[in-house]
């Protein structure tokens, strides 16, 4: 009994934070707050093309203006709510050129969104910056440098796959099927691998696929590994638990078409895109490997929480059914919601 007690608190404890992150994430998913989107064109000298896009829900949108320098003509008439974005448009003409100049944003410090703020200058040449709440300004540079470029690219990754909750939970899934650290490095190889070759492809135009139903079968990937775990918990094996790698691959290829949409929505520099593009992926990578640190941990602490006197485990993935079968549920619920989400929004 007395071994019995702190394990049913435990779990009581862990049921209440997975129906947290329940709720958490179906509002993350159906109140997502994209980036801004600042775009500006050198058309002529001294004339720029600007597109704002501002993320919106409904008829509401951020309170996010762009700031051109001082001595720039030029400002938005009218805009347009275009999906889940408000977009404005105009052309600005400065005289004396952003080169050197602050180009800012106004209440940016008072949201929790970044921009992503692009210029291509009328050579081909692009500079693609990264605004925060802490930083909402940046100098426009006569040329991007090579450290800039895979700094900023590097960042984009590595963001966007800690904020990309419909990866991590199928990253999350297969984690809980590889049965040792060997089957772990090669699942996380492959998966590496594939969605690599699809990323690449899309990015640079050789491959493509339409976004809406991607996004939905990206959905249905990560129900089909938790479905996998249950059934793995229940004794009956399959594809995913006897391999993989394999799942982690073909679906990988899936998931690369998912990444390649936040490169398609900055663009990469016309005469840096491998440069971009390898660091846009190395931040990919080292975003998924600490993720994958964070889950070990995790694991590896309700492992010894739960663990049976007598039982001996044999590493972090083999949690008790008390953990694993609840967390296989919690994302299957979330990936179910997703699916029909992004369905009913394909069609409608």
């Amino acid at each position: 009994m007395s071994t019995s007690r702190p394990h049913a608190t435990i779990v009581r404890r862990l049921l209440l934070v997975l129906i947290a992150a329940t709720g958490w994430v179906s509002t993350v998913a159906a109140h997502e707050v994209r980036p801004a989107f600042l775009e500006i064109r050198e058309s002529a000298p001294g004339t720029f093309d600007v597109t704002w896009k501002v993320p919106a829900r409904g008829e509401y949108r951020l309170s996010l203006h762009a700031r051109l320098p001082a001595g720039c003509r030029g400002a938005p008439t009218h805009g347009n709510f275009v999906g889940d974005a408000f977009v404005e448009r105009w052309q600005a003409r400065c005289p004396d050129g952003l080169v050197g100049r602050t180009i800012s944003i106004e209440g940016l410090s008072a949201t929790r969104t970044d921009v992503l703020a692009r210029l291509e200058r009328a050579d081909g040449t692009t500079q693609t910056v990264r605004l925060t709440p802490e930083q909402t300004s940046f100098v426009v540079q006569a040329a991007p440098s090579a450290l800039e470029v895979s700094k900023t690219y590097f960042v984009l990754g590595v963001e966007h796959i800690l904020l990309g909750v419909d990866h991590l939970l199928f990253v999350l899934g297969l984690l809980f099927l590889v049965g040792n650290w060997k089957q772990l490095v090669g699942t996380v190889t492959a998966f590496t691998v594939a969605h690599s070759i699809t990323l690449a492809g899309a990015t640079l135009g050789w491959v493509h696929a339409p976004q809406a139903p991607i996004e939905a079968t990206i959905a249905l990937s990560v129900m089909f590994v938790a479905a996998e775990i249950l059934h793995r918990a229940q004794g009956r094996g399959g594809l995913a638990a006897s391999a993989p790698w394999l799942v982690a691959f073909v679906f990988g290829l899936l998931h690369g078409f998912g990444f390649s949409g936040a490169l398609r929505e900055v663009g990469l520099p016309e005469q840096d895109i491998p440069l971009a593009l390898l660091f846009f992926n190395v931040g990919v990578e080292v975003g998924q490997l600490l993720f994958i640190a964070a889950v070990v941990l995790v694991l590896s602490t309700l492992t010894r929480l739960l663990r049976r006197p007598g039982h001996t485990e044999h590493g972090p993935w083999h949690s008790e059914a008390l953990v694993r079968v609840p967390v296989a549920y919690v994302i299957g619920s979330i990936a179910a919601f997703w699916t029909v989400q992004r369905v009913v929004g394909f069609w409608g």
